[in-house]
């Protein structure tokens, strides 16, 4: 059999072809790795990007969970802020309020009030209180300056704030600017502050107590002028009853003591010749007219006055009395001025009233410090405690009244007069208690005395408290 040539001569391929191949063969795998290897780096960068991608998304989703969370809690913070604000309206108006309560209820409160710091210092008051004390304004004033270093009150302060002392209920008198004494009842108490407690300096020490310090003192004051003026008028018409009751039993017996004793005197005088014996009966008869004329205003001071109540019309009054004391007493000059009403009385008590005031007047003047005798007769009309008053003062020129004689002359047998009963302002008072009013004596700052005698407008069945200026609490 006969074979091709080119399979029966193998060795008879060109060299170049193998190489060819050989080539074609490398190429073609390393193609194939190349495309492997561009696979894998695809595979590899979509997994880093899906890698980086939900870290993003996970990042994203942080940030708004935060900014979420933040917003929640802002406005939670704005909503607290808003009810804090709300809280602290509401306390402001809580607190203004209840300042408010407190101020009208010292304001409108009967009794006085003072406050006064540890310096002095008057650092709150009430209307009543300047009332009772008749000082306005006395905020940020020392109570030292506005009441006297040495009164009644300023010493119980002084006491309080520098020993810590406690008043209750006491009872001073207080005289006014315009002179006027009051009879004011008081309680003071020391305010406190506790400072803080020490440190122990060992363990062993036992604890201190907080010290206290005195760091004000609070006064509450009444005015019991009136109140205290009222309890003498009772005590008064008691003595006076007792008196009554007294001389009922022992006048008569009196009265015919002394006209027996006239009688005999009489008798020596008629029949002893001029002489000593006749001059000692006229002795004794005078004496005994003196002894009478005693029992008998006595008599008249004790027996119960019975009024006739009718309308008193008291300027023609006044003016009739003026002429009767100008004539009566022509070294003395009586004037008549103010506003003089009618009033309910019994024209013939006041008339004696007054005129035991202005002839009493008129013998102070008279024996003053030389100047002309002078008697002012005034009337005004007062509004005190709710009722209308008739008041009239009767002023002289004299030397006035010495101050321990002032809380006396109303009283029965005391006289500052050689001659005198010590019976005349007795009788006035008398009358004045008799009517529902009062009576008062004060030295005027000019000079001379004046005695203020009160007369209601119209009369009422409840006793009446003595009237005055002072605060009614």
């Amino acid at each position: 059999m006969n074979l091709p040539p080119a399979l029966t001569h193998p060795a008879s391929v060109p060299l170049g072809a193998i190489e060819a191949i050989a080539m074609v063969t490398l190429l073609v795998g390393a193609l194939a790795m190349l495309i492997v290897m561009v696979r894998k780096f695809a595979r590899i960068e979509s997994a880093v990007r899906e890698h980086w991608q939900e870290k993003a998304d996970n990042s994203e989703n942080a940030s708004a969970f935060m900014q979420a969370s933040m917003q929640g809690v802002i406005e939670k913070l704005r909503a607290q802020e808003k009810e804090l604000a709300r809280l602290h309206v509401l306390a402001q108006e809580r607190a203004q309020e209840s300042e408010r309560m407190t101020e009208e209820v010292t304001r409108n409160m009967p009794t006085g009030l003072l406050l006064v710091s540890a310096t002095g210092a008057i650092s709150s008051t009430n209307p009543a209180a300047e009332e009772a004390l008749g000082l306005r304004p006395m905020r940020y004033r020392s109570y030292r300056e506005i009441l006297g270093e040495h009164s009644g009150l300023s010493q119980m302060l002084t006491a309080c704030l520098r020993d810590g002392k406690t008043f209750q209920r006491g009872e001073v008198e207080h005289l006014t600017a315009e002179g006027e004494v009051r009879r004011l009842g008081v309680t003071i108490s020391p305010i406190y502050r506790h400072d803080r407690m020490t440190v122990r300096r060992n363990i062993s020490d036992p604890p201190r107590k907080p010290e206290k310090k005195v760091s004000g003192a609070l006064c509450l004051m009444s005015d019991l002028t009136e109140l205290t003026a009222l309890q003498k008028q009772i005590r008064w018409k008691e003595n006076l009853a007792a008196l009554g009751e007294m001389s009922a039993g022992i006048a008569h017996e009196f009265k015919n003591s002394l006209a027996t004793i006239s009688g005999y005197a009489q008798m020596i005088r008629g029949e002893s010749k001029p002489g000593d014996i006749r001059e000692s009966a006229e002795k004794i008869i005078d004496q005994t007219r003196a002894l009478t004329h005693v029992v008998t205003e006595f008599l008249k001071f004790a027996k119960p006055l019975e009024i006739c109540y009718e309308t008193v019309s008291m300027a023609p009054l006044v003016a009739r009395l003026i002429d009767e004391l100008r004539e009566s007493v022509p070294e003395c000059t009586f004037t008549c001025q103010g506003t003089f009403l009618e009033l309910p009385g019994d024209e013939a008590l006041l008339r004696q009233a007054l005129l035991n005031l202005a002839r009493n007047g008129a013998e102070a003047a008279r024996a003053g410090s030389g100047k002309a005798a002078q008697v002012t007769i005034s009337g005004t009309l007062e509004e005190l405690g709710g009722r209308e008053w008739q008041r009239i003062c009767v002023a002289d020129n004299g030397a006035g009244i010495p101050d321990r004689d002032l809380q006396k002359i109303f009283l029965p047998f005391y006289t500052t007069k050689s001659e005198g009963t010590g019976l005349g302002l007795a009788v006035v008072q008398k009358v004045a208690l008799q009517h529902g009013g009062s009576i008062e004596a004060r030295n005027r700052a000019g000079g001379g005395a004046g005695f203020l005698l009160w007369l209601p407008l119209r009369q009422e069945n409840a006793a009446s408290l003595f009237p005055s200026q002072a605060a009614r609490i």
